[in-house]
C-alpha cells in the first residue's frame, strides 16, 4: 500500500454542473451572463488539482471540460452582426439552460431533503400535553460543505504552506493506515478543529495528500462530518459519537 497510488472514489463527488455552480456562485457572477473565459480557466484549474490528488475523475468532468473549451473558442471568435444579425444565439445559452434546470432541481431535493429531517424530528403529541413555550432562537442551518468545498480548502493550504517551503523526500513511506490513525486521534482528542489545523507545522507535500485522503475516507465512513462557519467560512471537522451524533466541542 505504501508504494501505490491511494485513488479515492467517494459518493460525495459532485458533477460537473456542481462545480460550476460552485464557481459562479464564489465569483458572483449573473448565471445568464458567465465570464466564460474565467470560468473555464477556474474549472481546468480544479481538474488539475483532482488529477494531481489521483481522484478518480468520471468522464462527465471530462465532457464538460471540452464544452467549457468549444463556448470559450467560439465566444473569442469575431462577430459579425451585419450577418448574423443582433439577435444571434450566445454560445452560452445551452449551458446557462443545462445550469438553471439543475439548480431547480437541485433546490427541489434540498428542500424535500429539509422536510424529510423536519418530519423525523417530529413525535405526535400526547393527549392531554401542553404547549411548550421555546423562546430559544432557531440556529440558523450551517452550510453544507461537498468534496469541492474541502478540494478549495485544501488548495488554499497548500498554497500558503508553498509560499514558505513545501518539499518532497524521494522514497518517503507514508501509508493511509497511518494518516487515518493521526486524523482520529487528532479528532479523539479535540472533537472538533479547524481543516487547516490537520495540515499545521507539515510542509512535506506527500504527507498533506495522503492526510488530505484520510479526512476523505473517514468522512465517507461516517466517523467524522465537516460543517462550515457560514458561506465561504472556515471548515470544521468534528467527531461522530456512536450514536450517530456529532460531538460537541
Amino acid at each position: 500500500m505504501a508504494n501505490q497510488p491511494y485513488q479515492v472514489k467517494l459518493e460525495i463527488f459532485e458533477g460537473p454542473l456542481d462545480l460550476l455552480l460552485y464557481l459562479i456562485k464564489q465569483q458572483e457572477v449573473d448565471i445568464y451572463d458567465i465570464p466564460i473565459s474565467s470560468i473555464t480557466q477556474q474549472y481546468l484549474e480544479y481538474i488539475d488539482i483532482m488529477k494531481s490528488l489521483d481522484l478518480d475523475i468520471a468522464g462527465e468532468f471530462l465532457v464538460m471540460a471540452a464544452t467549457l473549451i468549444k463556448v470559450k473558442s467560439k465566444m473569442l471568435l469575431p462577430r459579425h452582426e451585419e450577418l448574423e444579425g443582433p439577435e444571434a444565439e450566445d454560445p452560452r445559452r445551452d449551458l446557462v439552460q443545462q445550469l438553471l434546470e439543475y439548480k431547480k432541481f437541485k433546490e427541489a431535493a434540498s428542500r424535500l431533503e429539509e422536510r424529510e429531517e423536519h418530519q423525523r424530528l417530529m413525535y405526535p403529541r400526547p393527549k392531554g400535553a401542553f404547549e411548550k413555550q421555546d423562546d430559544a432562537p432557531a440556529e440558523p442551518p450551517k452550510p453544507e460543505v461537498g468534496l469541492i468545498d474541502l478540494l478549495q480548502a485544501f488548495r488554499q493550504v497548500v498554497e500558503r504552506i508553498d509560499k514558505v517551503k513545501l518539499y518532497e523526500i524521494v522514497g518517503e513511506d507514508i501509508t493511509i493506515e497511518e494518516r487515518l490513525n493521526f486524523v482520529l486521534k487528532e479528532i479523539s482528542e479535540k472533537k472538533k478543529m479547524k481543516f487547516s489545523e490537520l495540515f499545521m507545522n507539515e510542509t512535506r507535500k506527500l504527507m498533506m495528500v495522503v492526510t488530505f485522503f484520510a479526512l476523505l475516507e473517514l468522512i465517507r465512513l461516517g466517523h467524522v462530518t465537516v460543517t462550515q462557519e457560514g458561506l465561504y467560512g472556515e471548515i470544521l471537522i468534528c467527531r461522530v459519537e456512536a450514536n450517530g451524533q456529532m460531538a460537541l466541542g
